[in-house]
C-alpha cells in the first residue's frame, strides 16, 4: 500500500514537491513524460501549475493523472539519486 498524496506544489522547472499522507516528502521531475502521450498537454506551463489533489494522487485538468504508486515511486528514487 502506498501513501495517499496530502499536497502537491509545481515548480517552475515543470517539477512537483509533493507531501504524503505519512508525512513523507518528495520531489516529482516530471520532465521526463512530457513527451508521452497526454503528458503534452502539461508542456504549456499555464496547464502545469494548475496541478491538484484529487482522491489519493494528482491530476490536472482534462482527466490527466498519475498512479499513487508511481508518485510514490518516482519521489523515493529522486531521493535516492
Amino acid at each position: 500500500m502506498y501513501p495517499s498524496v496530502q499536497t502537491v506544489i509545481p515548480g517552475d522547472d515543470y517539477t512537483l514537491s509533493i507531501v504524503f499522507e505519512n508525512g513523507e516528502t518528495g520531489i516529482l521531475d516530471m520532465k521526463p513524460v512530457l513527451d508521452l502521450g497526454v503528458f503534452q498537454r502539461l508542456r504549456d506551463y499555464e496547464v502545469f501549475r494548475k496541478v491538484r489533489v484529487a482522491f489519493d494522487t494528482i491530476e490536472w485538468e482534462g482527466g490527466i493523472d498519475l498512479d499513487p504508486e508511481y508518485v510514490y515511486a518516482r519521489c523515493k528514487a529522486e531521493q535516492a539519486a
